[in-house]
């Protein structure tokens, strides 16, 4: 003998069964929240970056991305003077230092994503016979761009080789110091100087300019790009979601196609 079920029981079944069916049997899995991120990063990242974020955002459409590009010691100043930026993205360790000593990056975020080479260019046409940093002493060598050392990590670099090598006085007087290290590539890609010290994705990523040496790798520090969610970010899990594909086998294969080497996280 079969009990007769309540109307109200039967409404309570279905509704579970319209639930999991949505959920689990092939429906639309809910949306993530809207969120809209500004991303900070060393300039030297942009090309790479660039295609990440579209790659992102074209599989997450409710997140935006605006990326802001700079030296990393500009970008640094300006988060420390509270500009809104979710991730940061630096071409050195001490732009991040600088920021976690001040209590501004989310707790547990900060990675160490890539690493780089710094390289001596010179114009592709250039018949000056420049073939090693030493040259740059030349007396015919009269110009030679290099990164502010202060504010770009790459100018910091460049100025740790020639101190390694025993050359920076001699070059450092002959130096047009440059914003950025983009920078520094469009002066040598123009002829304006004859030569820059760059990094190897920034040649890499040029038709214009020709590498003549790579810097010994003791001659400076290690070149690695940390990033990290800034800890008054308006959106941190969807900050850190997009940290997290950087991060990831998808992210990464990006960057090792603009010519940068991964490092530990």
């Amino acid at each position: 003998m079969f009990r007769r079920i309540s109307p109200s029981l039967i409404a309570i079944l279905l509704g579970l069964v319209f639930v999991t069916g949505t959920g689990l049997a092939g429906g639309p899995p809910p949306q993530a929240a809207k969120a809209d991120l500004t991303v900070s990063a060393a300039i030297s990242l942009k090309d790479a970056l660039d295609e990440a974020k579209q790659i992102y955002t074209a599989e997450s459409p409710n997140v935006t991305i605006a990326a802001n590009y700079g030296a990393s010691g500009t970008l640094q100043l300006q988060i420390e003077q509270g500009a809104p930026v979710d991730v940061f993205l630096s071409a050195g360790p001490k732009q991040m230092d600088a920021l976690d000593a001040k209590g501004l990056l989310l707790e547990g975020t900060r990675k160490n994503l890539l690493r780089n080479e710094v390289v001596l260019i010179v114009p592709k046409d250039s018949s000056a016979g420049i073939s090693s940093f030493q040259d740059l002493t030349r007396a015919d060598v009269k110009q030679i761009a290099l990164g502010e050392p202060v504010t770009v990590p790459a100018g910091q670099y460049a100025k740790e080789v020639l101190t390694s090598l025993g050359i920076y006085d001699a070059v450092n007087s002959k130096a047009i110091l440059a914003k950025d290290v983009r920078q520094v590539l469009t002066y040598v890609e123009t002829g304006n100087v004859d030569a820059g010290i760059v990094y190897a994705t920034d040649a890499m990523s040029s038709a214009k300019v020709k590498v003549v040496a790579t810097a010994p790798a003791k001659s400076h520090s290690p070149v690695i790009y940390p990033a990290a969610v800034i800890k008054a970010s308006k959106n941190p899990a969807a900050a850190r979601a997009f940290l997290d594909f950087l991060a990831g086998p998808r992210g990464r294969a990006v960057f090792q196609k603009y010519g940068f080497t991964l490092a530990g996280m």
